[in-house]
């Protein structure tokens, strides 16, 4: 096979569909022509005529950087995957053709110069026989100055091609000995290659280029011979140019990491030190002069080295004083909130160290700075000003909903800097710096203050937040600042920020509360009254923080529940969906607390108006939106079933709540057959009896007939999953027999499941499994629970032969859930190959577990399964594994493999065999199918099965990147595309 094409007519005529196809990817065409276009580039990318074609699209004058660019990316794709299409004789001439592109593209353009960089590291990874690579490279390219450029790019590029060699079909042993070759025998060759270069002009030392290289040398290179080489003062220097300071922060910071194990690196971090103090006065000059992009890299400096040291911090704390100090300058003077999010990770850290007893004396070194850092932390806490200075607008940041958006997450980050701050300094201090800009505010602003006009709320506001997030740390028995804050938090003025952060933060502190129930009533009538505040965001907070106090309080709250129904139906009707709910669980929380004997008139109390209302919604609902309130409605419900479940001995003639749920049940039985097409409403349904399965456990069983029939009717009707879900849960509760679920009770729901099986196949016989996936999912996670409980019964039914059949269907989606419930089934049933059971016994008198027999009829009726589904098991999971499967699915395919081999090894392994050779040709090279089918036969032959699941892994993971996985070059459709061949 020819390399490199020539540029004559036949030259333009092969790449000539290339370029129409690029062409049509960059214009105004339809998007089905795009598509097209794209998928033609993408089964070129493949193919071996693009070995040629490459080559003239980069020698051809006509071609435009665009399409150029895309042959030098299109050249990388086949070296690195499809290397094993060019004759071995081919190779000396494909690395000269790419020294010489290199050499012609040197001035650029610089991506098509990097592409091909990347072309020539692989080829040598590949190229075993090229032994002088660095010589060959240097005297090639780095004589002449105009192709410095491509010698520090191949430089650059070699080491992390190498690092990320497994994408390349080279054997582990060969990987590793060429990674020597190429690195570890080089690494002093290139160091003193860059030195030359460095000082050969000014120029060449701020080029970042060469910073480039150093970085991507520093894990090759023994650390301590760059730091004491002339290298450093380059890198240091480089710092100072504007054209260079970025890759030199780059490579200062990845020297830092590699100096992680201080230990090991004291040396080096002696010398690296007072270099890096010296970079302190930029921190102020670049703030002064607002150069906030210099601000940045400086202070990204400063809390790698901090990250990096830390321990070190931590063990001489008055050494590297100056470097905690520098990180907090750096926090002090970010006036524009940009580079401060990199400086939290080294608090975080330093905490972790200086909070350890051992550490006792650097914490006592760092409290002062611990806190300076909260002051600057609730600092830029504070919403921005509008510049007309009035503060009663309500669009702060100008309509930037990202910037607002960006702002509030990037609070919640600086709050966790400040629990940080009160495990190092103390609760008590914290809270009392929030204390004190409060009662500093009321003080200077309050009396000015008057019902939506609040002047400089912001700086009320900020330190309210931070007492919302320092709440967690907080305990229960901090009697000293809040018994002072929380009087003077349900004062504060009615601005909407204000008054919102103000009912956040009293939601923190509910526990506190439960603790000291002087403070209750105060805060309980404050969060009420925000309920009818005129912003929603008011009130969905005070849903939130109501939600809280029930929880928390529920032991005070439980003698109030008159008023507290009362509240719940004045004001649940007015509140958004998810306030509905958080409001109910707060009244379920107090309503779980009520005696046994007066819970069932309390629970009817609560919702006998939920019911009323959602019968009244269902008469009349006949949109999608009237019909998606009785969805959230019932949603109201099944949190009361949820929650309220006391405790009744399983032996009691009856349960309370119970007792109310068969008057519930019709109700919910109507709707559901009102509105079984409604998916929303039927979920909600199989939700609500789901967990009255789960709460009241076997006081349901009188409900069990007409809960059997109603799912079973439902499923049958509707076809979806979560009638499936709820049948699961009475399978866990009733088919395990004891004293109170007799064997009667397992045999009938063992029929009950048996009929949904029939008519979950049935449905799956009329539609295809990409129609059904939440259906398939729920079906084969029901069978699971059904294996555990009842695997003789199932095994050895006729069902169970379409189920196994079913389960190879499935296993064609493309979606993550039903994919995984089907092979966790798989893998379950084929568990039962051997003479143990996969379930144990457990023995009730000493606690232990014992294996548990399978019976021979099991076992025999696995086998045959296996026997007569297996080689379509293999062929689904391989070509899943190439193909199709989401990467999590990986482990449990393989896993089903293995449990194949495992039982049927020789079978298994001549099925493997039949697969591969179904392969497309070229898509594989034979001597890595022949090295695969040879490894797994040894493997079987030493009786070394689980080896095997590593080979078909790593077999199906290479076989996946080279022939599925999108290449590189084809960006602009991959937002919308999603295909496989297989």
């Amino acid at each position: 096979m020819a390399v490199a094409a020539t540029m004559d007519g036949g030259g333009q005529q092969a790449f000539g569909p290339v370029l129409s196809a690029l062409a049509t990817m960059s214009s105004n065409a339809n998007l089905s022509s795009k598509s097209q276009a794209h998928e033609y580039l993408e089964r070129y990318q493949k193919s071996e005529e693009a070995w040629n074609s490459t080559f003239a699209i980069l020698q051809s004058p006509q071609a435009t950087d665009e399409a150029k660019l895309f042959a030098a990316t299109t050249l990388k794709g086949k070296i690195i995957f499809d290397f094993h299409q060019l004759p071995r004789e081919a190779l000396p001439q494909l690395r000269d053709t790419v020294l010489s592109l290199l050499a012609t593209y040197a001035k650029g353009p610089k991506p098509i110069r990097t592409q091909l960089s990347v072309c020539l590291a692989n080829l040598a990874i590949q190229m075993l026989e090229w032994k002088n690579v660095l010589e060959t490279v240097v005297s090639r390219l780095g004589t002449d100055p105009a192709s410095a450029a491509c010698l520090l790019e191949f430089l650059h590029v070699l080491p992390e091609e190498v690092t990320e060699g497994r994408k390349i079909n080279l054997t582990e042993d060969e990987l590793r000995d060429r990674t020597v070759e190429l690195l570890e025998d080089n690494a002093q060759k290139v160091l003193q290659l860059l030195a030359q270069y460095a000082q050969s002009s000014p120029q060449a030392a701020k080029n970042p280029q060469l910073m480039e290289c150093i970085t991507s040398w520093i894990r090759e290179v023994p650390l301590n011979a760059i730091v004491h080489s002339p290298l450093m003062e380059v890198v240091m220097g480089a710092l100072q140019s504007d054209s260079s300071f970025d890759s030199a922060v780059e490579c200062l910071c990845a020297i830092f990491k590699e100096t992680k194990d201080v230990d090991e690196n004291m040396d080096t971090i002696k010398a690296l030190y007072p270099r890096l103090a010296t970079l302190q006065p930029k921190i102020g000059q670049a703030a002064d002069a607002e150069d906030w992009d210099t601000f940045k890299g400086v202070t990204r400096v400063f809390a790698e080295a901090g990250e990096a040291w830390c321990v070190l911090v931590a063990r001489q704390a008055q050494q590297f004083r100056g470097l905690v100090e520098a990180v907090l300058e750096c926090c002090l003077r970010d006036r524009e909130r940009e580079a401060l999010s990199q400086t939290f990770n080294f608090w975080y850290e330093l905490k972790q160290y200086i909070t350890l007893e051992r550490y006792m004396e650097a914490r006592l070194q760092f409290v002062d700075l611990y806190s300076k850092l909260v002051d600057i932390m609730i600092g830029h806490l504070q919403y921005p000003r509008p510049e007309s200075g009035d503060d009663s607008t309500t669009d702060l940041f100008e309509g930037d909903r990202e910037a607002e958006d960006k702002f509030r997450e990037f609070r919640h980050q600086m709050g966790d800097v400040l629990k940080d701050c009160c495990e190092v300094i103390g609760v008590t201090e914290c809270l009392q710096k929030s204390y004190v800009l409060v009662e500093q505010w009321v003080a200077r602003y309050g009396p000015q203050a008057q019902h939506g006009k609040v002047p400089h709320w912001q700086q009320l506001e900020a330190p309210l937040f931070s007492l919302r997030a320092m709440g967690r740390m907080v305990p229960k028995d901090e009697n000293i600042m809040l018994p002072r804050l929380i009087p003077l938090i349900v004062q504060i003025p009615d601005q909407e920020k204000v008054r919102f952060q103000a009912v956040m933060a009293l939601g923190r502190y509910t526990e506190w509360t439960s603790e000291h129930p002087d403070t209750l009533q105060d805060q309980l009538t404050f969060i009420m009254a925000a309920f009818h505040h005129p912003s929603s965001e008011v009130v969905r907070a005070a849903a939130l923080s109501f939600r809280f106090f029930c929880s928390d309080c529920r032991d005070l709250l439980k003698g109030f529940m008159p008023q507290l129904q009362q509240f719940y139906e004045q004001v649940i009707i007015s509140l958004p969906s998810a306030s509905q709910e958080e409001v109910t669980e707060g009244i379920a929380a107090v309503l779980a607390k009520q005696p046994l004997d007066t819970i069932y008139n309390s629970m009817k109390l609560c919702l006998d108006p939920v019911v009323k209302r959602l019968m009244t919604m269902a008469q009349v609902a006949s949109d999608k939106p009237q019909k998606l309130a009785i969805a959230d409605h019932l949603n109201l419900i099944t949190i009361i079933v949820q929650e309220v479940k006391p405790y009744v001995e399983p032996s009691a003639p009856s349960h309370p709540c119970v007792e109310y749920c068969k008057e519930l049940f019709p109700v919910l039985a109507a709707i559901c057959e009102r509105f079984v097409d409604f998916v929303p409403i039927v979920e909600r349904i199989c939700r609500c009896w789901r967990y009255m399965v789960l709460s009241y456990r076997v006081h349901v069983s009188p409900l069990l007939p007409q809960l059997a029939e109603k799912l079973s009717a439902g499923f049958t009707a509707s076809r979806q999953g979560c009638f499936l879900w709820a049948t699961d849960s009475i399978v866990r509760e009733f088919s395990d027999v004891s004293a109170y679920v007799p064997e009667s009770t397992a045999q009938v729901i063992y029929s009950f499941y048996a009929q949904q099986a029939t008519t979950f196949l049935r449905a799956l016989n009329d539609l295809p499994p990409e129609e059904l996936p939440d259906v398939i999912e729920d079906f084969f996670r029901l069978s699971a629970d059904v294996l555990l409980y009842h695997p003789d019964r199932l095994l050895t039914s006729p069902l169970i032969a379409p189920m196994l059949s079913a389960a190879s269907t499935s296993l064609t989606l493309l979606k993550e859930e039903p994919l995984m419930a089907t092979l966790h089934f798989l893998r379950d049933i084929l568990a039962y190959s051997g003479p143990d059971a996969p379930s144990s016994h457990f023995n009730p008198d000493d606690g232990t577990y014992t294996p548990r027999p399978n019976p021979a009829s099991v076992r025999t009726a696995v086998r045959a399964l296996t026997l007569a589904e297996g080689e379509t098991l293999v062929q689904r999971c391989l070509t899943g594994m190439m193909y199709t499967f989401p990467a999590d699915c990986f482990p449990d395919a393989s896993g089903v493999l293995l449990a194949l081999f495992q039982n049927l090894p020789n079978e298994t392994a001549g099925w493997t065999a039949k697969t591969v050779g179904m392969l497309p040709p070229g898509s594989i090279a034979p001597q890595e199918q022949e090295r695969l089918l040879r490894n797994i036969q040894q493997r079987i032959d030493s009786g070394e099965q689980r080896r095997i699941r590593a080979l078909v892994q790593d077999f199906t993971n290479a076989y996946r990147r080279r022939n599925v996985a999108p290449r590189e070059g084809l960006g602009r459709l991959e937002g919308t595309r999603f295909r496989f061949a297989g």
